[in-house]
């Protein structure tokens, strides 16, 4: 994998900034941001939001890694990390994924090629058919050897 883009440009604590932010190359938030996030162009890009960060807006990006608040939907198009202390309350859309414990959505999670896949059934689901599928099985057996 090849080596992650700078970090040039930070929002510290304590600062807050209303309006749309657009960057290239690498992007930290520890302050507070009420408008969007978004990464400009198609070269790598890197968005860290971190712990005591919160953004009420969308955010895109390629790289996006969260471990504060993002209220807005979150689309990362190379690879989402949500850290132990993210709170997301919105939509997600993502090309890969890694949750820690303790990271929270509260809204849809859903791959970016999601349209090209059937939809996930839920094991619950699936070991109950996989349960009454083996009753009829064992069933068969029995007919089979009392025959």
């Amino acid at each position: 994998m090849s080596k992650q883009p700078p970090i040039r440009t930070l929002v510290g604590e304590g600062t807050v900034i209303e309006g749309e932010i657009r960057f290239t190359e690498g992007l930290r938030i520890d302050g507070r941001v009420m408008g969007n996030v978004i990464a400009l162009g198609d070269g790598r890009n890197l968005l860290v939001i971190g712990d005591k960060a919160s953004i009420a807006g969308r955010v895109k990006a390629g790289h996006v890694i969260v471990n504060g608040e993002v209220r807005g939907p979150v689309e990362s198009d190379e690879l989402l990390e949500l850290q132990p202390r993210a709170r997301i309350e919105g939509n997600v859309r993502y090309e890969r994924l890694e949750m820690h414990q303790g990271a929270q959505v509260h809204g849809e999670l859903k791959p970016l090629n999601a349209e090209d896949k059937p939809a996930l059934r839920l094991a619950a689901n699936a070991n109950v058919a996989a349960v009454g599928h083996n009753t009829k099985v064992a069933g068969d057996r029995q007919s089979q050897e009392s025959s």
